[in-house]
């Protein structure tokens, strides 16, 4: 069997997110079917990690196992044919060894948050980016970001269904870029606490309209108390940007 890491892109907007769910239509299950019938044998597509409902991807990560030899160019041009009706992309494939795995191999991952703060509805953009119509400090937001850098414990931040062994996470960069009325918030972990992205993004935003002032944000997240959490962020400003495995 030959192994082959894949690097995706997708609009999450009408997805349940990627795995494989009973309830509606998966980035996974598209993926599986898709590369099931070009490639004339049954695959079974891992990612690097579940995107919820609704988050975007601009390079998810995953890997398959199959019996043929892959010719790149050949299959990115076929495969994206059998893709031409899905807001999915496939951007790029490479032969691994036998040890790779997508989201056990993976050393650090990179989301971005997109929010868009100004008065005008999102003609272009509208699931794309968390539109806040309130003005933001974004100065204050980028100070509330410091609280968060290094290891922390991120009860406060994590969802009730999380089914992740710890709460203790170590977020190695994190940065605040702001472009005209675009903010964007970019987190990169070795991985996150379910729901942990946007839950941060939700409770920098009240610093940014200060209903939070600095010190309140700071004891919030102490707390390490899900309920001391101010509401999570929508998933449609949530990315996915890249999955490192050096």
């Amino acid at each position: 069997m030959n192994k082959y890491h894949l690097k995706i892109e997708y609009d999450g907007s009408n997805f349940v997110g990627w795995q494989y769910q009973k309830n509606g239509l998966s980035v996974q299950e598209i993926l599986q079917k898709a590369l099931s019938k070009f490639l004339k044998e049954n695959i079974v597509i891992i990612g690097s990690g579940r995107t919820d409902s609704g988050v975007h991807a601009i390079e998810q990560s995953a890997h398959i196992e199959t019996k043929k030899t892959i010719e790149k160019k050949k299959f990115l041009g076929g495969i994206n044919h059998y893709l031409a009706n899905q807001p999915i992309s496939l951007l790029d494939i490479t032969k691994k060894d036998k040890k790779f795995h997508a989201r056990f191999s993976a050393k650090k991952r990179t989301y971005k948050y997109v929010i868009v703060n100004r008065i005008s509805p999102l003609a272009l953009n509208s699931n794309r980016a968390w539109h806040i119509r309130k003005k933001l400090n974004h100065k204050l937001m980028k100070k509330s970001l410091k609280f968060l850098k290094g290891t922390h414990d991120f009860s406060t931040f994590r969802a009730a269904s999380c089914e992740a062994k710890s709460p203790i996470k170590t977020i190695k960069h994190v940065r605040l870029n702001k472009k005209k009325d675009t903010i964007e918030i970019i987190f990169t972990s070795k991985s996150f606490l379910q729901n942990q992205v946007r839950s941060m993004v939700g409770a920098i935003k009240y610093v940014g309209e200060k209903k939070w002032s600095l010190s309140l944000f700071k004891k919030k997240f102490k707390s390490k108390k899900r309920t001391n959490c101010a509401p999570p962020a929508p998933a449609c400003g949530l990315y996915l940007q890249k999955v490192d495995y050096k």
